[in-house]
Parts: structure tokens; C-alpha cells; sequence
């Protein structure tokens, strides 16, 4: 992508609140929210090779203390308090869960997954409460140009980490892991500090989600559909770069509003067998496939 389309494609971002009708903006929020939580996955899934089912436990956090707290502190405390609290979730279940490589990894983050879920549904109960409403949420046109600037700074931390030398070893690790810590790369270290920052972002996304909707339920909001879709974005986008999660979820994003509301239960089967098809047949996703063809133009 060239510097000039990303000035161009800000802009118009930027611009849109003031040219597009409540629905298009709703989208928008849609779009903005998938990229920044597809980044976030890239920066430790994307370039570590570990693939991870664990986002949607670290969106629910988030979401869940902006229920908690929401008009008992600033607003930006509690997306501070959201992020910081996704990250600690992750340090303390990333170092059992990065001791296991492979399906185990996968199987374990979505069980991981799954049982925060139930402990926030029986806290919950416990306190008498199946979901909680939010009054006076910010206006949604305030609340989109903080995801833009959530977007925004996914996308600079996939980048900047993918280009570093942090970058350099969570690659290593996705190609030999063994290889790469015999060779002195800190592999626990590195691991762990990757899945601990991508999970800030996720956390502060749920909680501006949440005022977006104005209600907080645990099924919703910790949802395992959450996790895949967000895989999907990375896969269809390309998941070893920034720009690839920008072109996956928009795509993703289009196909579910011309699906969803006509064809809920098709559109999740249409969406798991793109994900095969990608896998078999595309692995460099859209931006790898479209970045060959360019490559081959030259030539």
C-alpha cells in the first residue's frame, strides 16, 4: 500500500461521520472494530504461527468492565482499566497455555475461552444480574472516532512489530521454535509479551463496543464466534502483515451485510468454507495474492 492510498483512505475515515447516514456509520464502526481486532490477533497469532481462539475472552473482559464501572469513572479510566485488565488476563493464562504448541494451543485457548464465560455468567447470577443496560452512552459518531484511533494504533503495532527485532523472533519462532531458542532467541519471553500486547486493544474494542450496543451479556460478548471470525478476517486478509486484516475485514464486513440479516445460518457456512477454501487453495490471503500479481506485472 502506498503512502499516498493510506493519506487517502484516512481521509476519508475521518470524513465519513459527516457524509454517511446512521446506518453506514454503524457499518463503518463494524469495519473499524473488525481491523483493529484482526491486527491485534496478527501481532502475536499472525507472526508467532500459534493460532489463537482466545480474543473473544479478552473482548468480554473489556466489555465487561465498562458494564461494571460505566458513570462511576472517566471514560477514558475505564478504556484504560478495560485494556490493562485484558492484558493481565492474558499474562496469567498465557504462560500454562504457550507451554503447549500446535492443536493443543488452539483447543486450549477456545477452553480457556469458554470457561472465562461462564465464570462472568456465574458471577452474574450470583449478584442477581442475566445483563446489564447502559444509559447516557456517548454518541456513536464520538464512539467511532475513538475505533478509528483503536484501528489506527493496530494497525501501527502489527507494522512496527512485524518490521523490529522483537518481530524477527516471533517469526523465528513460528518457523522452528526449537531451532530458535537453541540459537539464543528469549522464546518464553517473547511469546508471552506478544500475546499479553495483543490483547490491550481487543480489551478496549469490547468496551466501546458495549457502549455501542448499550447492553452487556455474557453469551453475546464472549461468544466463540467472536474468535473465529476474526481468524477468518486474518486468513482471507493475509495474516503476516498490516495491510492484509484491512482488506479481510472489509471483506468480511460486506459479506455479512449482504448475508446476515437475509441469511444468518448460510452466511456461517458460507464463512467457514471460505475459511478451508483460503487455507487450501490462498494461503497468502487477498493483500499476498493481489501483492504477487503486482509483482508479476513488473516482471
Amino acid at each position: 500500500m502506498t503512502i499516498v492510498s493510506i493519506i487517502a483512505a484516512l481521509a476519508l475515515f475521518v470524513g465519513a461521520p459527516q457524509i454517511v447516514n446512521a446506518y453506514w456509520l454503524g457499518v463503518a464502526l463494524q469495519l473499524l472494530s473488525g481491523i483493529a481486532l484482526t491486527q491485534s490477533w496478527v501481532a502475536f497469532s499472525g507472526l508467532t504461527g500459534y493460532v489463537s481462539l482466545g480474543h473473544a475472552v479478552f473482548y468480554g473482559a473489556g466489555a465487561y468492565v465498562m458494564a461494571l464501572l460505566w458513570q462511576s469513572a472517566a471514560l477514558w479510566e475505564i478504556l484504560v482499566a478495560s485494556g490493562f485488565t485484558a492484558a493481565a488476563l492474558a499474562l496469567l493464562i498465557g504462560y500454562p497455555a504457550l507451554r503447549v504448541r500446535g492443536p493443543y494451543f488452539v483447543i486450549l485457548t477456545l477452553g480457556l475461552s469458554e470457561l472465562c464465560k461462564y465464570v462472568v455468567i456465574a458471577i452474574e447470577a450470583a449478584l442477581e444480574s442475566s445483563g446489564r443496560l447502559l444509559f447516557d452512552t456517548p454518541d456513536p459518531v464520538f464512539l467511532y472516532y475513538i475505533m478509528l484511533l483503536l484501528a489506527v494504533l493496530a494497525t501501527l503495532l502489527t507494522w512496527g512489530l512485524a518490521r523490529s527485532r522483537w518481530g524477527a523472533g516471533l517469526r523465528a519462532i513460528r518457523e522452528d521454535e526449537t531451532a530458535a531458542s537453541t540459537v539464543g532467541v528469549p522464546v518464553t519471553f517473547l511469546k508471552i509479551m506478544a500475546f499479553v500486547l495483543s490483547a490491550f486493544i481487543p480489551g478496549v474494542v469490547g468496551a466501546v463496543w458495549v457502549l455501542r450496543t448499550t447492553f452487556f451479556e455474557p453469551m453475546q460478548l464472549f461468544s466463540p464466534t467472536t474468535s473465529f471470525t476474526i481468524v477468518t478476517m486474518a486468513v482471507i486478509g493475509g495474516s503476516d502483515g498490516a495491510p492484509g486484516p484491512i482488506f479481510g475485514a472489509a471483506f468480511i464486513v460486506i459479506l455479512s451485510e449482504l448475508l446476515w440479516a437475509r441469511a444468518p445460518q448460510f452466511y456461517l457456512v458460507l464463512l467457514g468454507i471460505l475459511l478451508i477454501s483460503f487455507v487450501l487453495f490462498i494461503p497468502r490471503g487477498i493483500y499476498g495474492q493481489l501483492t504477487a500479481l503486482a509483482q508479476r506485472r513488473r516482471a
